[in-house]
């Protein structure tokens, strides 16, 4: 079960963990605030809080874009970057605004896991490095995609033009998930 309420999260988790079946946070669930200072902080947060109100074992992520020449900022203020009810397009302004073009950027992704049956717990991290885009573009994806060149894609889109294989393939997101996957198969 994912532990996150994102509907972009979850279709994107479903590609990558198929085909084993990703179960939505049931409605009611309440997670916890982000209060956590690192990406795994938060992630842990909420796989705890699913699997305790549900029993269930649940996986939950936290990710976001550091760049650096703002010190990794927006990191795990990401989705609030531009304020506490900021739109992705608010959030990708504000950032464009602080960071010049082509300035170095990652994606970072933490996925926590924890089963309550078995005790079970893993913490895996992703990353994918790329540049700051002049301009956005690109329909596909979310967040900060429509800025984001990734390093390991060998022209010249963003991840929001990619096709979602391809951005599975070098994503963070991607990158942690098939880690985890890796710890749960062994």
């Amino acid at each position: 079960m994912l532990a996150s309420a994102n509907p972009h999260k979850l279709r994107e988790f479903a590609r990558l963990i198929s085909p084993d079946r990703v179960d939505p946070l049931p409605a009611g669930v309440e997670l916890p605030p982000e209060t956590g200072a690192t990406f795994a902080e938060n992630a842990r947060l909420k796989a705890h809080a699913a699997a305790a109100a549900t029993g269930r074992a649940a996986f939950g992520d936290d990710s976001g874009i550091e760049a650096q020449a703002l010190g990794g900022a927006p990191g795990v203020r990401s989705a609030r970057y531009a304020g506490e009810a900021a739109t992705d397009e608010e959030n990708l302004e504000k950032l464009r605004a602080q960071a010049p073009a082509a300035s170095a950027l990652a994606y970072v992704c933490a996925i926590a896991y924890v089963d309550p049956a078995t005790g079970a717990q893993t913490l895996v991290e992703g990353r994918c490095t790329g540049t700051l885009a002049a301009e956005p573009r690109g329909e596909g994806g979310f967040g900060y995609d429509p800025i984001f060149l990734p390093d390991d894609h060998d022209d010249d889109r963003t991840m929001a033009e990619l096709s979602d294989a391809e951005k599975d393939a070098i994503s963070h997101r991607g990158r942690a998930a098939r880690a985890l996957l890796a710890c749960l198969s062994r």
